[in-house]
């Protein structure tokens, strides 16, 4: 199992998502002798999971089911266990396309954290590019190791344990394209363009105070990064749900409709709006915004090495 290249069954070893709704999955590691609670009974991973399609639908203990999904970066950035506050598939797909990330690409980032944008990362330039990814503390660093190993994908990355204010990357203008998500990005500028080929080279820093944001864009002004500009992106979910609505009085035009011979009773005209005009009610389709939405996740800063 790779989370690059994908595979038709279920093996001992791999990582597979547990899928009991859109809000309701988690990652397992499948192996042999090996149970998983869940609400709908226990998951016997011997007999349930090894050796089955991915996309297969699994009958639990209580009767009740689940999917057993192969994993994405997408539902791994969903799934994933936080070492580190993450960057979500609404801000990583703009840090892709802005970066202009393909296969083949070399990537710098710095750091690491929980490794939400990193698979994502190395998916996009597998399977020929690669990812350098820094991570200052030991311990994280160490276990994103263990994770891309477990993954399949540790051909694809190399992840070093160090200062990256202090050290830089490890390479030297090789890079298409570094990111930046630490605490004082105008203190790496420098390193980032050394990292980066000598021209054309692409750089994203991600930043949640304007004040990091305008200390970053002095620091890329002065190494004489050009085009630099910062966005934020927001994301506004609406959900589809059925209203009903009184018909307005409209006086003799609405006499008219009446006597036009509109039968409610016939079949072919129940889908329609005037299908209630007995109730003095029409009911439609309609897109409602949620009550409670995400509001300031952080501010993106780009620029190009000329």
């Amino acid at each position: 199992m790779s989370f690059v290249e994908y595979g038709d069954t279920i093996k001992d070893g791999d990582t597979a998502i547990v899928f009991l709704g859109h809000e309701s999955m988690f990652p397992v590691k499948v192996q042999h002798g090996t149970v998983t609670q869940t609400k709908y009974g226990v998951i016997r991973h011997s007999t349930d999971l090894i050796g089955k399609k991915y996309g297969s639908k699994v009958t639990c203990s209580k009767g009740g089911w689940v999917f057993i999904l192969h994993p994405t970066p997408e539902l791994w950035t969903m799934n994933l266990p936080h070492r580190t506050q993450i960057l979500y598939s609404t801000d990583i797909s703009i840090i892709t396309m802005m970066l202009e990330l393909k296969p083949g690409s070399i990537v710098c980032e710095s750091g690491t954290g929980s490794g939400s944008l990193s698979h994502a990362l190395i998916r996009t330039v597998a399977p020929t590019g690669h990812l350098y990814t820094v991570e200052f503390h030991q311990q994280r660093a160490e276990k994103a190791r263990e994770e891309f190993r477990e993954h399949g994908v540790e051909h694809l990355v190399t992840v070093t344990n160090q200062d990256v204010c202090k050290n830089g990357f490890g390479v030297s203008n090789i890079a298409d394209a570094v990111f930046l998500d630490i605490p004082s990005p105008w203190e790496a500028i420098g390193h980032a363009k050394s990292a980066l080929k000598a021209e054309g080279g692409r750089i994203c820093s991600f930043s949640p105070c304007i004040e990091q944001v305008q200390r970053t864009c002095l620091a890329m002004e002065e190494y004489g990064f050009t085009e630099i500009n910062t966005l934020e992106i927001l994301l506004r979910v609406y959900n589809v749900r059925t209203i009903s609505l009184q018909i307005p009085d409209l006086g003799k035009a609405a006499e008219d409709n009446s006597s036009a011979g509109f039968d409610s009773s016939n079949p072919s005209h129940q889908g329609s709006p005037c299908a209630n005009l007995q109730q003095g009610t029409v009911q439609f389709k309609s897109g409602v915004p949620l009550r409670e939405v995400v509001g300031h996740t952080g501010y993106l800063t780009f620029a190009t090495k000329s």
